[in-house]
């Protein structure tokens, strides 16, 4: 499409190009392909083309611009930017248009890229296959019946459909690495509080992070490393030094020591999931780096402790979406008292798993069980927390797969049990607050059709540099991170 975030950047400053021009060609390739695909809720054209004016004219005044110069990154829908839509994928804010910008809207802005558009996400970023957005489902690039992973689903497609260089997403649970390895391409989970969450509209504050989708890791990690850092807005950030997350990226990882959990070589992946795994360990020795066999025996009880932590978090969080305080409200009925008002507002504007999660957060905090559930949940969080640090004293990185199977077709699911267990192997970074990212690692061919696979990476809390730099001696070994929906991959 439109060559690396660097290649953009350079066009933009040398006068080859210009952030205009480069917004257009994003617009026009939306207009054109997307749909079928359905990525974006809207482009916001009119406000992001006064972004790529304002960048073309510091770039005319001589300001030194850095690596993201003019270059286009599509938004999440629930990043809230000024004066535009944010509807979470809900008709409960369907109309609502946010008074001010995410950080990591001002911190894109402030580095010269172009953040534009919203894309599609699960409602309230609560999905594993950006199915249950009220405004229509997200189809896979690669396999238009197939979901592109969720909940970010939109954000993951849109790149993989090359309709902009990079975007932003969110990951409560595996929202960012999922989708990133359904659609084939890079998605990074920062360590927690490694990114500024003020702005974000919270599903579970205590797992939520930002995060970029892109084509490769160097693209990935030029995004990191303008939105990262420590904000007086969020007491959450970590105060820690700015680092710069590409100088490391060639180094070559002899003796990096990589551990494969067996938990992770599960009997019931697909068989092309455990036959990528067994190849990327093979790559990495060709790399001169030293596998370790390690165990992380509460795998499976990550789900468990993150569907009671997470919807316990919404309920409290999704509160305030009554119809009075926020949100779409329902004509009053005569006679109507006010909790009939909030029933009838929240029955309308919230969708079937919204309110799943909201009844059962409620439920996990209500009195006589939250011993019982929540507060055993954050016991078992504290030990999952505990098995990492124990396992990260053994080997610098881990590796797996990102899901245990490739993109399913929409509609094919409807046990949300079942749809829960598609982020087995991604939700416990969310609940240790490590950092993890999804890499492409090869196609599987389905029905005929090939669909991508992801390799999961994970590191300690601060260790993303690491982290990048094994993900970048990866790529640079193979060709995965080049094919392309369509393509004979």
């Amino acid at each position: 499409m439109t060559g690396s975030l660097r290649t953009i950047s350079d066009r933009v400053r040398d006068g080859s190009s210009s952030a205009v021009a480069e917004l257009d060609r994003c617009l026009e390739r939306i207009a054109r392909d997307d749909g079928p695909i359905g990525s974006f809720q809207c482009t916001g054209a009119d406000a992001a083309r006064e972004r790529a004016e304002a960048v073309d004219r510091r770039i005319a005044a001589g300001e030194d611009m850095g690596p993201l110069a003019g270059v286009p990154i599509a938004i999440k829908d629930n990043i809230v930017s000024r004066g535009e839509p944010t509807t979470c994928g809900s008709r409960m804010l369907e109309d609502f248009h946010s008074p001010y910008d995410a950080t990591v809207i001002t911190k894109l802005i402030e580095a010269g890229a172009v953040p534009f558009g919203k894309t599609r996400c699960d409602e309230f970023a609560m999905g594993s296959g950006t199915e249950y957005c009220a405004f229509g489902p997200v189809h896979n690039p690669w396999d238009l019946d197939r979901v592109p992973g969720g909940s970010s689903g939109g954000s993951a497609a849109a790149v993989a459909a090359e309709l902009c260089p990079a975007s932003l997403g969110s990951d409560t649970g595996g929202s960012i690495r999922q989708p990133a390895s359904l659609c084939g391409v890079v998605g990074i989970k920062p360590t927690y509080g490694r990114v500024s969450r003020y702005g974000l509209v919270s599903f579970g504050p205590s797992l939520d992070q930002i995060g970029p989708f892109a084509r490769s890791v160097e693209d990935a990690a030029l995004v990191l490393q303008a939105i990262a850092g420590e904000d007086i807005h969020d007491s959450t950030t970590i105060d820690s030094p700015a680092e710069d997350f590409t100088t490391s990226l060639h180094e070559p990882i002899e003796g990096l020591r990589i551990g494969l959990p067996s938990e992770y070589l599960d009997a019931h992946n697909d068989d092309a999931v455990n036959a990528m795994v067994h190849a990327a360990v093979e790559t990495y020795r060709g790399l001169g780096a030293e596998i370790v066999d390690v165990t992380l025996p509460l795998t499976d009880v990550g789900i468990a402790t993150y569907y009671v932590i997470g919807p316990a978090e919404a309920s409290s969080n999704l509160a305030r979406f009554d119809g009075i305080r926020y949100g779409r409200r329902v004509e009053p009925a005569a006679g109507e008292g006010l909790f009939e008002l909030y029933a009838r507002s929240r029955g309308e504007g919230f969708g079937p798993e919204v309110r799943r999660r909201i009844m059962l957060g409620t439920y996990v905090l209500s009195a006589g069980y939250y011993d019982a559930y929540y507060k055993r949940a954050l016991q078992v969080r504290r030990l999952i927390r505990r098995e990492f640090e124990d396992v990260f004293r053994r080997c610098d990185v881990l590796l797996g797969p990102t899901t245990p199977a490739p993109a399913f077709r929409i509609g094919s699911i409807s046990d949300p049990l079942a749809m829960y267990l598609c982020d087995r192997y991604t939700v416990n970074a969310n609940i240790a607050g490590i950092c993890g990212i999804s890499i492409p690692a090869g196609c599987t061919e389905v029905d005929g059709k090939p669909l991508p696979l992801g390799l999961q990476l994970q590191a300690p809390a601060l260790g993303e540099s690491t982290l990048l730099r094994a993900a970048r001696m990866y790529e640079a070994a193979t060709n995965h991170h080049e094919a392309r929906p369509g393509s004979n991959a």
